[in-house]
C-alpha cells in the first residue's frame, strides 16, 4: 500500500467502529482511544469495552485473516491508555473545576456527569471510581468530576488504577481467551460485544439495587417507630 492510499485509509477510519480504528491504528490507537475515552470530556462517545474485547480477540488470528495483533503490545497499550487517561481527566477537573463540563452543551455527557456525582457520594471514592470503569460514558466524566470535588490525590490514583487495570486487561483477555477457545467467533462479533457491555454493568445494577434495598429498610424502619411512637 503507498504511503497517500495509508494515510488515506487512515483518515477514513470510522471513529465508532472498534475493528475500523483496530485496522487503521493497531494496538497504538487503542491507547490513544482509551486516553481520550478516559480523559478527555470530547471522549465519552468513543466504544472503549468494544474496542478492548475486539482487540483481544484479534490477537488470536482467528476473527480476521487480514489483520492480527500482538497480544504484549495491546495489553502494555491498553493499559498505558487507561491509566494515563484518567490521570489526565483528575488534573483537569482539579484545574479546571466545573467550567469544563459547563462548557458542554451535550445532555448525554451532562447526565453521566450526575451519575459520576451520585457514585462518589453514595459508595465513596474507592468504590465510586472502580465501578465508573465498566459504565459507559461515567467512566469519562467522573475523573474530572473527582479532581472538581477534590478527591485526594493519593486516594484517586491507587483506585483508578486498581479499576483501570482490571477494566483494561480484563477485557482484552476476555476477548483474548473466547477467541482462542471458539473457532470462527468473528461471525458472533456483535452479539458477543453487546453481552460484554451488559456484563460490565452488573457491578454497577447490583449497588444500586443494594442501595435501593437498604433504603427502604430504613424508610419502613423508620415508618415503624413513628407508628410505635
Amino acid at each position: 500500500m503507498t504511503p497517500v492510499l495509508h494515510l488515506s485509509s487512515q483518515l477514513a477510519v470510522n471513529v465508532l467502529d472498534a475493528r475500523s480504528l483496530l485496522s487503521a491504528f493497531g494496538a497504538l490507537g487503542v491507547g490513544v482511544v482509551l486516553f481520550a475515552e478516559t480523559g478527555l470530556l470530547i471522549g465519552f462517545f468513543l466504544p472503549g469495552d468494544s474496542l478492548l474485547f475486539t482487540a483481544g480477540l484479534l490477537c488470536t488470528g482467528s476473527a480476521d485473516r487480514g489483520l492480527r495483533l500482538s497480544l504484549a503490545p495491546l495489553l502494555a497499550a491498553a493499559a498505558v491508555g487507561a491509566l494515563a487517561g484518567s490521570q489526565c481527566g483528575y488534573l483537569l477537573g482539579r484545574r479546571a473545576g466545573g467550567a469544563l463540563l459547563a462548557r458542554s452543551h451535550s445532555s448525554r455527557l451532562h447526565v453521566g456527569a450526575r451519575r459520576a456525582e451520585e457514585l462518589l457520594a453514595r459508595y465513596g471514592h474507592a468504590k465510586a471510581i472502580v465501578l465508573a470503569r465498566f459504565v459507559p460514558v461515567v467512566r469519562t466524566v467522573l475523573n474530572p468530576m473527582a479532581g472538581a470535588l477534590r478527591v485526594p490525590v493519593r486516594t484517586f490514583t491507587l483506585w483508578q488504577v486498581i479499576g483501570g487495570l482490571a477494566w483494561s486487561i480484563g477485557l482484552t483477555l476476555a476477548g483474548y481467551a473466547l477467541g482462542s477457545s471458539v473457532p470462527n467467533v468473528d461471525r458472533y462479533l456483535l452479539p458477543l460485544v453487546a453481552v460484554i457491555v451488559a456484563l460490565s454493568l452488573i457491578p454497577l445494577v447490583t449497588e444500586v439495587l443494594r442501595s435501593r434495598r437498604g433504603a427502604r429498610a430504613a424508610g419502613q424502619k423508620a415508618t415503624e417507630e413513628e407508628t410505635l411512637g
